[in-house]
């Protein structure tokens, strides 16, 4: 349960208090994951946010996918004040805010399925071992239209990468987004359009784990709000569209001090880059894992078909400096300390941050433990090299499908160790039901193309 005499604690739930009665803020939304990813939200009157601070909300957890079953169905939602912020597409007469919340079980310990606490528990293992992760995702999303017909959404525009065109309907849209992240406290740094048409990409400044997990999810919120405010609907499926690029959510890590003075990844010695041995084996560790921890990074059948070649997808597990054909590429920080860092590239946003980032954390901090060599980095194109040239560099590729990065999963004990077995087991669970509903289907391409032949 909330330590209630922690000082730090109290002030902030004091300022929220504060905050909701000077603002006449009448509702307050309370705001958590299911194991998927998908915001869950509950209003609450404000009247009782002293009360929920102090002794939680109930709700039925039975209801949320990937929680408990319907004998263990009671759970708590604990609200964090740090998440506290007015809902900036609200009238002020009818203002809300929201809170992120911990989830609890009645007996007032914490939840061990929640994706928040998971991330937390991999966040204190590094702390414990003296280590920070600092990240940042980068959201990649399409923007599209509803057919008129009722036939396939479509893409909103024409345009290309970094194209910009005079009243462009995605330009606006991504400044209306940048607009309404800024009353959450996310500082965005980039926005432009992606290769694909309808395509977008907003990228916000970098921060520790658990805060950018908070923020990835508020992230997609603000996008699918925007875009529905304004007729649209914003997605983050990764391969929406057959023949053009899919979305991805490359991730940009370094591990720190505890205190966040020391970037860890950065060496004196330029002939490796820059990077340091740390860096080398924390990338070593991902390589190492990478086959049974892609079903947290790509959690959808749909994940595996962006993950093909040809469409700027990382399917090989490899790294490098300028190539950005391999799994996991180190950006040029031109020696500059604090820039110092590497971009895993296979996530896509359609998963659940909180336990995409406990996963690359534990797997980072395996390879440190075990000083796993990444090998030399692999600057060629890995797309143009025969499979006999990637079996000579010991070059190997992700899963093809959901089933087969489930079936890696199920035999990793550090992913497990990681989600802690609740949540293992649900995801576990819950993913291959999504499998076999897709598996069953049949396409409108499998009935064009057999019907008449077979």
């Amino acid at each position: 349960m909330k330590n209630f005499k922690d000082a730090v604690w109290k002030k902030n739930v004091s300022d929220v208090v504060k905050q909701i009665q000077e603002q006449d803020i009448k509702f307050v939304r309370l705001q958590f994951t299911d194991i998927n990813g998908m915001i869950k939200n509950l209003a609450v009157n404000s009247k009782n946010i002293e009360t929920i601070f102090e002794n939680g909300q109930s709700f039925d957890g039975s209801s949320i996918t990937g929680y408990r079953p319907i004998e263990e169905s009671d759970m708590v939602l604990f609200p964090d004040p740090t998440t506290f912020a007015v809902l900036p597409w609200r009238p002020k007469e009818k203002s809300s805010c929201r809170l992120i919340c911990d989830i609890y079980t009645p007996q007032n310990k914490r939840f061990d399925g929640d994706p928040r606490y998971i991330l937390e528990r991999a966040v204190d293992k590094a702390y414990k071992a003296g280590y920070a992760l600092v990240c940042a995702p980068e959201l990649e999303f399409f923007i599209v239209k509803e057919s008129e017909t009722g036939g396939m959404p479509s893409p909103i525009d024409m345009a290309g990468y970094f194209d910009f065109h005079p009243g462009d309907l995605t330009d606006d849209l991504r400044r209306e987004i940048a607009d309404m992240a800024e009353p959450f406290g996310i500082e965005i740094e980039i926005s432009h359009h992606e290769v694909a048409l309808g395509q977008n990409e907003i990228d916000f400044k970098y921060g520790e784990a658990l805060v950018t997990a908070d923020r990835a999810i508020t992230m997609k919120m603000i996008t699918k709000i925007v875009a529905a405010r304004n007729g649209y609907i914003a997605t983050h499926m990764p391969k929406p569209f057959g023949g053009i690029n899919g979305s991805g959510m490359h991730t940009h890590q370094s591990l720190w001090t505890k205190d966040l003075k020391e970037n860890l990844f950065y060496s004196d010695d330029a002939k490796n880059g820059y990077l340091s041995d740390l860096a080398r084996n924390y990338i070593g560790g991902q390589l190492s894992h990478g086959r049974k921890m892609c079903a947290v990074l790509n959690s959808w059948p749909n994940s595996f078909k962006r993950l093909v070649p040809g469409y700027e997808a990382p399917v090989y597990l490899a790294w490098a400096h300028k190539n950005r054909s391999p799994l996991i590429r180190v950006p040029n920080f031109g020696g500059r300390k604090n820039a110092a860092r590497m971009e895993i590239r296979c996530p896509d946003g359609a998963g659940n941050p909180y336990l995409q980032f406990a996963v690359l954390l534990a797997t980072g901090l395996d390879g440190i433990k075990n000083k796993i060599d990444p090998g030399d980095p692999v600057e060629l194109n890995v797309y143009h090299m025969s499979y006999e040239e990637r079996k000579e560099r010991n070059i190997v590729s992700l899963p093809e499908s959901l089933k087969e990065a489930l079936d890696e999963m199920e035999t990793s004990d550090l992913v497990k160790e990681t989600l802690g077995e609740t949540a293992f087991e649900n995801f576990l669970k819950e993913k291959r039901r999504e499998w076999d509903l897709y598996r069953t289907q049949v396409t409108e391409w499998e009935v064009n193309r057999y019907i008449k032949r077979l």
